[in-house]
Parts: structure tokens; sequence; C-alpha cells
């Protein structure tokens, strides 16, 4: 028999970790709400047709694909096998995958029941992803996004609400010092325009993309191998290297777009969500907002505005991100339908407030109160009264077997459940219920008329 063990990237969670995700959600959750989001959910597997080509070279790889059901390799044939043709392969003997971000299948979503939504159209979504990366601290290959849309608007406003949601979110988990990250395609299109590479952006964005994780001389030599010259390249270590306030790098920006309009559309529409965000930033917050012209966004839909989220000292990289993405529904057959969403990445944010030991404290466990059983004498009597709590929203067990009764209250203990009802046979008798309260060391006898009210109030 061998060993059970989990898939690489995977993970099992305990009550108390899941209560502490759910914690973080719950939060989230509010917060998009508070906005005007909605609710929906898009199914775990989706047809690569969907996914394929929508996260560039590198996302494509990391999708995780689905063999057909049933004789799946029929379709291949000899000639391929032997040939080792996984491409033409591959096309054979899989059609579906599971969802890489939550982004794509809410696009294909919005194509599908157009005329049934209300635009602009806010949702929000919660659920897990899947991806075929490289496992490592705080990168997973299933892990759970938090996202917040609106499609149907191309309305800058939007842009800046979604940082006061990061705003709003890192307040009320108390998280470290949240550095925000900003940055526009447009203005990245721009330097590709006015400095000459427009045929080399996406080797530009992937290339720059990686600076927090290559350094500099990385990105350089990156630059180098991808075949930018060294006077491109020196201009662009002036892009990595650009300091100064927020409004300081969008006047040094101004100077370097001469001929590039894109380029100027993206300084304007940058300046323009600083000045939204400034009359919406609470003066209580605790994060920063940067300009960094560094910040690309691999992921190649993204059209305007792009964020990254990161906690000061955290050791952890990115926690969150977004931007807009006026093109992606346009792969579906729906043109001239701009969007925009911000995820947060609920896994690292989780191992952060546990490093950090941010959560307030939590019981797992629902359950108010624990019947003692005495045996089946005494299960006419427990429930009907265990029946009138649930109906009540009180959230009770009875524990299964007749065992010692410190056996019974040691299971109240492990699972943090505060009351013990004991009803044994002169409770019954008086028509009474013995309430043991396990913090406090004390219990009590009253009626059992008495009882609902009392475990509401205690």
């Amino acid at each position: 028999m061998s060993k059970p063990n989990l898939s690489r990237g995977m993970r099992d969670f305990t009550p108390l970790q899941f209560a502490e995700r759910d914690y973080i959600i719950s939060i989230i959750k509010n917060i998009f709400e508070q906005y005007g989001f909605q609710k929906i959910e898009t199914p775990v597997i989706e047809q690569l047709s969907t996914l394929m080509g929508k996260y560039g070279q590198e996302g494509d790889k990391l999708l995780f694909k689905i063999l057909n059901n049933g004789e799946y390799l029929n379709d291949v044939s000899e000639e391929d096998l032997v040939q080792k043709n996984y491409k033409k392969i591959t096309a054979s003997i899989t059609e579906k995958g599971l969802r890489y971000d939550l982004t794509v299948p809410l696009a294909r979503y919005v194509a599908m029941n157009r005329n049934e939504l209300v635009f602009p159209f806010k949702r929000y979504h919660i659920d897990k992803v899947w991806r075929a990366d490289r496992p490592q601290k705080g990168r997973y290959r299933e892990f759970y996004q938090c996202d917040a849309d609106v499609v149907g608007s191309d309305s800058l406003l939007i842009d800046a609400e979604l940082i006061a949601i990061f705003d709003n979110v890192f307040n009320k988990l108390d998280i470290g010092k949240p550095i925000i990250k900003l940055n526009n395609r447009k203005i990245l299109a721009g330097i590709a325009e006015e400095w000459d590479f427009s045929d080399k952006f996406n080797d530009f964005v992937i290339a720059i993309d990686k600076l927090d994780k290559i350094g500099e001389n990385g990105v350089v030599q990156e630059l180098g191998s991808r075949g930018f010259s060294e006077s491109q390249i020196h201009k662009m270590q002036m892009l990595i290297r650009l300091t100064g306030t927020n409004q300081e790098k969008l006047n040094q920006l101004k100077t370097w777009f001469n001929n590039s309009e894109v380029g100027k559309l993206g300084v304007q529409e940058l300046e323009q969500v600083l000045t939204y965000y400034n009359q919406l930033n609470p003066n209580t917050t605790n994060s920063s907002l940067e300009i960094d012209l560094s910040l690309a966004r691999g992921l190649d839909y993204y059209t305007g505005s792009i964020y990254e989220v990161i906690i000061q000292d955290s050791g952890m990289g990115s926690i969150c991100g977004g931007g807009r993405y006026n093109n992606l529904t346009e792969s579906f057959g729906v043109p001239d339908m701009p969007g925009i969403g911000i995820s947060f990445g609920l896994e690292r944010i989780y191992d952060i407030m546990v490093g950090l030991k941010k959560f307030p404290q939590i019981n797992p466990s629902k359950t108010k109160a624990l019947f003692i059983n005495f045996g089946e004498e005494s299960m006419d009597y427990i429930l009907p009264i265990s029946n009138q709590l649930r109906n009540n929203n009180i959230a009770v067990e009875i524990f299964p077997n007749e065992v010692k009764i410190g056996k019974q209250i040691q299971y109240a203990e492990k699972k943090q459940i505060p009351f013990v009802l004991i009803a044994g046979a002169s409770e019954k008798l008086e028509n009474k219920i013995t309430i043991k309260n396990i913090q406090k060391f004390s219990q009590e006898t009253i009626s059992i008329l008495e009882l609902t009210d009392y475990l509401k109030n205690e």
C-alpha cells in the first residue's frame, strides 16, 4: 500500500486555517459589496479555445490541460506519436483546461450573457484557479483569487476606486505597510514607439516585468539576449532608475514623449487617476501609492492602468494585481467592451498575516453548545430541545456515543465549544437543563423555556 501524499503545489487546510482564510475573504467580500459589486461563479473547466492565447506564451505553458474522455488517442496518428509531435498530439487529445485566472472566464461570461446584463457590469468572484507553475514560498499550483471587475465603462474614476479598494481592505486587515504600484500600458507602448522598438514590445514587457525577480543586471542581460541595442537598453535603464515623487515622474515622462500620441495619452490617464484617487483617498490609509514605470504585468490583455501591491519587508512578492483590459471580450466576438479589474492573492496575504501574527482570536467551531449523551433514555428529552435551538439559529451538537462524561467534555474543550448541556434524570424530571460554561468553569441550572434566550445572549 502506497503512502498517501499530496500533489506538488497543492495543500490541505485545517479547520482553523480555513476559518482564518474565511476571515480574510469576508473582509474582501464586504468591501467589494460596499462598492456595488455582485457575485457570480463560472466553471473551473473552460474550453482551451477560451483560455489559449490570452496569457502570452509563458502563461499558455502553465495551463493545466484535461485529457478528452474515452479513447482519446484514437485521433492521433502513428506518425505523430513516433515523431513526438507534441503540439499536434496535444491538440488531438485535449480540448479543455482548468482556469488560469478569473478574468478570461469573465470575458467569456459577458460575451455569452451580454443581453441580460446591466452595464457597467460590476462583478466579484472569489474562487480557485490553477497554474502548472514551479511551487515555492507564496506560489502554489492551486490557489484562490479574489477578483473585482467592471465591464462596460472606460471611466478613469473606476481605476481610482479600485485603488481605494486596496486601501480599504488592507486597512481592515492591518497588514504591514502596503505599497500600491501604478503604471499604464500606454506609457510602455509610447516608450517602445518613441525609442523605436514597437516590433519588440512583448519582449520588452516580458523582460522588465522580471525586474523584482532578477534585478536590473538580469533585465539588461535578458534585453540583450532578445536583440535590443545598447542604446535602447541604456534608455530603458533610465526608465527603471527614474525616482522622485509621483508628480516629478509624470513631469519627466512628459519630456520623453515628443512624437508618441499613445504615450502622451498614457501620461494623461495616469495623472487623472491620481487626481481622482487623491480626492477619494481617506487620510487614515496606511498605504502608499507609487508610480512604478518598470511595472508591466506580463499578461497580454492589459491596455491601460496596471496595478500591483507589495507589503514592505514581508519577503514576499506581489500580493495583488490588476489593470484595464479594453479588448478582451473582442476575442469572443464582442468588440468595444472596456473592462478593468483587480485581484487579491489570498495565499500570500494569508502567509504574511500568519508571519506577522495579525489574525484575531478565531474559533473554527460554530457550535455554541454540546449535549452530553446519557444513553437512549435521554434522547426523547434532548432531541426536541436540540431541534428547537437549531430552529433559532443556535448551532448545537449531541455527542454521538454514550461514553464517560469527562471524555465528552474534553471533546467540547478541544473544539472550543463554549457550553456543555447536561440533561440527566433529575433535569429531565424537573423540565430543566444544567449549563456548564467551559471558559468560566461555572455552571447553573435553568428551565428549558429560558435556554434559547440564554444561549443567544451569552
